[in-house]
């Protein structure tokens, strides 16, 4: 397995946790706990997505991308717990619930879709969360970290980001156009 694509995934699944509440609340900085504890709980997140793909996916594509998300967060919530351990840091998850609801309301959207329109909300919900994190990794999570070592992964796995949104946007454009 690659590490940028895993450690990519690592940094997303943090920022699709976070990132509704990073935009509308950019006075309140997570800290190093804060980011690191949610780093844990969206890997976990991004596996319910990777499995719900794998169960409802219509195409081997849009099941085999559910596969790698399983895959690779799985892999990184670990990364991400042993940093911890290594950094001696007791994550410190978010007093902000919103990134809570925000799941509740993601799943209930794609739990909604069936057949060809869940591989098609599928790509789309990927896609534009890689956008948004592509955002914020520049406009909130690299200047809130403190850490060096957290930063260096953050800057290492960066670039990653904009081919994983290509990624999600040639699966959607895939589904869309029928070929």
């Amino acid at each position: 397995m690659k590490t940028a694509p895993v450690l990519a995934a690592f940094v997303l699944a943090a920022l699709m946790l976070h990132s509704s509440p990073l935009l509308a609340q950019r006075a309140k900085t997570p800290d190093d706990p804060t980011i690191i504890a949610i780093f844990d709980a969206a890997n976990t997140r991004d596996i319910e997505h990777g499995q719900l793909a794998v169960e409802r996916g219509t195409t081997q594509a849009v099941r085999d991308f559910g596969a790698m998300l399983v895959r690779d967060h799985e892999h990184v919530r670990q990364l991400g717990r042993d940093l911890a351990a290594t950094l001696h840091v007791t994550p410190t998850p978010p007093a902000d619930t919103r990134a809570d609801r925000d799941q509740v309301e993601a799943m209930r959207m794609l739990r909604s879709r069936t057949g060809a329109a869940f591989d098609t909300a599928f790509a789309r919900f990927e896609r534009d969360y890689h956008d948004k994190v592509i955002d914020e990794i520049h406009e909130t999570l690299l200047p809130a970290i403190k850490n060096p070592e957290l930063r260096a992964l953050v800057v290492q796995v960066a670039p990653a980001f904009k081919a994983h949104m290509l990624g999600a946007e040639a699966l959607l454009e895939r589904l869309t156009s029928g070929k």
